[in-house]
């Protein structure tokens, strides 16, 4: 039986600012050949797993795992690019009312690929932290949510068996099925409709009633 729900946060909870994705940016700014997929991985090691003093630092470890040289004002486009997906990224328009609601039932936690600088200023420019019994950032844990551990360090503090617990994320390949991998069931939120997953709801609000069938 479901106790606690461990969400994704960017795409699941907070709408991105920028389009493209800020990941896909990266990828066109820096001239990355290599598929997405491969692509991301790198760049989420290299971005996501250490804190930096600034962005331009975090970027500069970007640039040396993929192995290129760039000039000064493509820092600047990256930075700049950065912070303004941080600035307009929000709540989606469900995410509230929904927290809300399964707060009074559910132990809630978020587990996240990001920055040091992101998500902490969206939480609390959206006032969300008071939601969550437990935050897990890859940037503070050092770890990405394919790794295992990520769900067993949630298990331990939780004193939990992986099957009290549900991932809701949007992305089929790091939330469902890394989640998948740890033993721990996961629904995918997909919004768009775009996916052919039979474990997925359209939006926030349909999670009580998934959970409760």
């Amino acid at each position: 039986m479901t106790k606690i729900i461990i969400f994704d946060f960017w795409g699941t909870l907070v709408e991105n600012g920028v389009r493209p994705s800020p990941s896909k940016q990266v990828r066109y700014f820096l001239r990355v050949k290599e598929p997405f997929s491969e692509f991301i991985t790198t760049f989420e090691h290299a971005f996501m797993t250490k804190q930096f003093e600034t962005l331009r630092e975090g970027f500069e470890a970007v640039v040396e795992a993929f192995g290129k040289r760039i000039p000064d004002f493509v820092y600047d486009k990256l930075v700049g690019m950065w912070n303004k997906f941080t600035i307009l990224s929000k709540p989606f328009d469900d995410t509230i009312e929904a927290l809300e609601d399964l707060k009074k039932d559910y132990k809630l936690v978020i587990l996240s690929n990001t920055d040091n600088f992101s998500l902490r200023q969206v939480m609390d420019k959206y006032d969300l932290e008071k939601y969550f019994d437990k935050v897990y950032l890859s940037c503070e844990t050092g770890r990405l949510k394919s790794d295992t551990e990520s769900y067993k360090q949630i298990l331990s503090d939780f004193d939990a068996q992986p099957e009290d617990c549900l991932m809701v994320g949007d992305s089929p390949q790091s939330d469902i099925i890394s989640a998948e991998a740890a033993d721990v069931p996961a629904v995918l939120i997909d919004r768009r409709g775009w996916s052919d997953e039979e474990r997925k709801v359209s939006s926030l609000k349909g999670l009580r009633a998934f959970i409760e069938e």
